[in-house]
């Protein structure tokens, strides 16, 4: 039997270049999905390799205006250009990159009875908790999806607090993977004892800490030598450290790489050091050095255990001295290394990007099969029944939202509400705040109205949420 293809519309409102994590890991995904006819949403320059993995994609040619008080009429502009697009597509569900930021926000107010599944990404988290405006905007989102996708369970949960615990039912945990098949491990690993070669990646923010590294070198007992790729904002003050703390000839310094060429420097190292000391969506860094054979030193961030398992060395969140104990240990025991090397590369396997695939697929199919049913046992006469933003979940979900089955990685950031300042809770140019189930005021979305009516939970008994008649569905499906 020939597996029904699912017509998909994705996006972030981004360039279209693999420079971050997140649009790599899309670009992974919808590749890895065979059965999905994708349309990605993006911004210009387009990588034209990149853009392989997607059936279409389509730049979007309103101009940004991710903060400030245009922020709402930005937001309005691009809801009018994304629900063109919907209309012409017609897909079967919409996946909303990141629970929150502007295109999410135009995917909710344009879809009508097509469902939404919103894949959290971790940035769109750290802003919610950071804004009142942005926590706003992440209960909007949430109101309109039939799941909500997140990587980790911790994440989950993260999400749960911040949206006062009213979707809980819609909360999905699909590991991220990445495609082991390419990985490779150095033909001759390292051995005996001394000092360690070591390697970090990654963006050189306050969050990712990457200083915790370069001042544990300066603690060490041993040598040990660092390099540190990637780019960002600190990336001057790191290397300034690094020559007052003496270590101008064990620190050195790359620029951002192509993965393929991360990848195929990575097994010439003897261990990877993670250093983020706040959030962390995921960390497929960390997946992809133990594909190649790298044990980890880690931040014990919460969920950062699980996802290692056992191929990792724990140390305390943004402490050098402490980050500097765990390398000399590992450094000095051989045997110890290569048994983290071996659990590193078995925990690897447990993340393949097909995997992850497969899961946002399954749901995928659960969710419009649920709103297909959904659309057809329910009266036209009728209104769909309220469903109470208090209810409570079903037993024992609240601190476990649903897991899917299991088996054994810029420069222009996402679109953020304005940050409220004294005197100023809201955005400037917002109309008042409205609750998830209330009519949008007069004037303030495209039409025709958006309709979050018929939008059932994938895992329990269908949803309905009231909401007004939609002109955007048609029968039938269309091309993308």
């Amino acid at each position: 039997m020939t597996p029904k293809v699912l017509n998909i519309v994705t996006g972030i409102n981004r360039i279209s270049v693999p420079t971050s994590g997140s649009l790599i890991f899309v670009n992974d995904l919808y590749g890895a999905m065979p059965d999905i006819h994708t349309t990605f949403l993006g911004r210009t320059p387009v990588d034209q390799a990149w853009k392989a993995a997607f059936d279409h994609l389509i730049t979007l040619s309103t101009t940004k205006r991710p903060q400030g008080p245009d922020f709402d009429r930005y937001v309005d502009e691009l809801t009018r250009e994304v629900g063109s697009l919907i209309e012409q597509i017609q897909p079967d569900a919409i996946h909303a990159q990141y629970l929150g930021f502007a295109l999410s926000l135009a995917f909710t107010r344009t879809a009508g009875t097509i469902p939404i599944i919103a894949i959290a990404h971790g940035p769109d988290v750290m802003v919610a908790e950071r804004s009142a405006a942005e926590r706003e905007v992440m209960i909007e989102v949430a109101a309109a999806s039939a799941a909500i996708v997140t990587p980790t369970a911790v994440l989950a949960n993260r999400i749960d607090r911040l949206t006062g615990r009213r979707f809980t039912d819609r909360l999905t945990v699909i590991p991220w993977g990445i495609r082991l098949t390419d990985a490779r491990v150095r033909d001759q690993p390292p051995t005996g004892t001394g000092p360690l070669s070591l390697v970090h990646a990654g963006r050189l923010d306050d969050n990712k800490s990457t200083i915790t590294a370069v001042e544990a070198l300066a603690l060490t007992d041993q040598p040990h030598h660092l390099t540190v790729i990637g780019k960002g904002p600190l990336r001057e003050h790191l290397e300034q450290r690094a020559l007052e703390l003496g270590l101008r000839d064990r620190v050195d310094f790359d620029p951002f790489l192509p993965r393929a060429e991360l990848w195929r420097r990575l097994p010439n190292f003897d261990a990877f050091v993670f250093t983020t000391r706040g959030l962390e969506a995921f960390g497929l860094v960390l997946i992809e050095a133990q594909a190649h054979g790298l044990p980890v030193a880690y931040s014990d961030l919460p969920g950062v255990s699980e996802i290692l398992g056992s191929g990792g060395v724990p140390y305390t969140p943004g402490d050098p001295h402490s980050l500097a104990v765990a390398l000399d240990e590992m450094g000095r025991d051989f045997h110890r290394r290569k048994a983290l090397t071996k659990a590193a590369l078995n925990n690897a396997r447990r993340y393949n990007i097909t995997t992850t695939g497969r899961q946002l697929r399954e749901l995928t199919l659960r969710v419009t099969s649920s709103t297909s049913s959904s659309s057809r046992t329910r009266p036209s006469s009728s209104p769909p029944a309220e469903r109470p933003a208090t209810s409570s979940p079903p037993p024992g979900s609240r601190s476990s939202p649903t897991s899917a089955p299991t088996t054994s990685a810029p420069s222009d950031e996402p679109d953020q509400a304005p940050t409220p300042t004294p005197g100023n809770a809201t955005r400037t140019s917002s109309p008042a705040p409205r609750s998830p189930t209330s009519k949008p005021p007069a004037g303030t979305a495209p039409s025709p109205a958006p309709c979050p009516a018929a939008r059932g939970c994938p895992a329990h008994t269908p949803v309905t949420r009231p909401g007004s008649s939609c002109t955007l569905r048609h029968p039938g499906a269309g091309t993308g």
